[in-house]
């Protein structure tokens, strides 16, 4: 029987290919797969998964133009919605937002959670070099902690050269996941909204494994303490795509809180033997951590997400 919740997972809309063919841009260098409802479906019930919880994975909507980036942010969401509520068993969705352009990321933002029902909001790590705890990200952070909205951070390029032959998603991508994270804790986005609730993908990178060096930025940040500093960077979640490896499955287990891992599948970007991989490795771990495998199957994502408590 379908269970899991799968909170990492990606749609491609004919919309959206479209605007990525016509801008050139790509995943950081990463193939762009095909997708349709009926394709995401079937992978859910081979793997065992009830719900998939839907979001545009980078690059994002904007491609310089702050109306067209509010134009396919706003047309991607009402798909989402859609397809939401024609099969609200099997899917949900994370509302796309136009960032850079952030006053349009505030007004769509709001349409999204309070209109479309959407079930969070996606961020990426960096809109075009701004980070996740740069001021102006303030307001768009004032209203999704006024809503108690899931928000669920997804990788960008980062502002740097690609190295040959290691495309973003492959290298690049938890690096910045990890740089984002501290800069959100350090800028003291958490002490302003203690409500927010906040996923990281891919294991938040190497922020486990690193953590503890990293309160050394209370020395750089004035009104931080080190313990400020692990306080919050242990309020986030994290998912489990592409990193339930058995090297990175024990830090994450003993670094994160109870009921904060959540199972992510990064379908349709991961190839299909990578994922069934890294599921088979989730299956069998039986070191610190395997007690939790139900919270991280379904029930830590039941709580973030009540309307899923009664799917099965």
């Amino acid at each position: 029987m379908s269970s899991r919740i799968d909170v990492h997972q990606h749609l491609l809309p004919p919309r959206y290919q479209e605007a990525l063919t016509n801008s050139g841009r790509t995943a950081g260098g990463w193939p762009m797969p095909s997708w349709t409802p009926g394709a995401a479906i079937a992978m859910m019930d081979e793997a065992g998964i009830a719900t998939g919880v839907l979001s545009i994975s980078a690059p994002g909507v904007h491609f310089g133009d702050d109306a067209a980036a509010r134009d396919l942010a706003r047309e991607i969401n009402d798909f989402q919605a859609e397809l939401v509520k024609d099969t609200p068993d099997r899917f949900g969705h994370f509302a796309v937002l136009p960032l850079p352009d952030f006053d349009g990321a505030v007004v769509e933002a709001a349409r999204a959670l309070d209109e479309l029902h959407a079930d969070g909001v996606v961020l990426l790590s960096n809109a075009h070099g701004h980070y996740l705890g740069h001021p102006a990200y303030e307001p768009l952070w004032t209203e999704l902690a006024a809503r108690d909205a899931v928000v669920f951070v997804h990788p960008a390029e980062p502002p740097i050269p690609r190295l040959d032959g290691l495309p973003s998603p492959l290298l690049d991508f938890p690096f910045d996941t990890t740089r984002t994270a501290l800069d959100l804790v350090a800028h003291g986005v958490f002490d302003r909204h203690p409500e927010l609730r906040i996923i990281l993908s891919h294991a938040g990178g190497f922020l486990p494994f690193a953590a503890h060096r990293f309160t050394g930025a209370a020395m750089f940040n004035p009104g931080t303490t080190p313990e400020s500093i692990m306080a919050g960077l242990r309020k986030f979640y994290f998912d489990t795509a592409l990193s339930a490896s058995p090297t990175a499955l024990p830090s994450l287990f003993a670094f994160a809180e109870p009921g904060h891992v959540l199972y992510g599948s990064d379908f349709p970007f991961a190839p299909k033997e990578w994922r069934g991989e890294l599921d088979r490795y989730l299956t069998a771990h039986d070191g610190p951590g395997a007690e939790r495998f139900t919270d991280v199957d379904r029930t830590a994502a039941e709580v973030l997400f009540p309307r899923l408590t009664t799917r099965s």
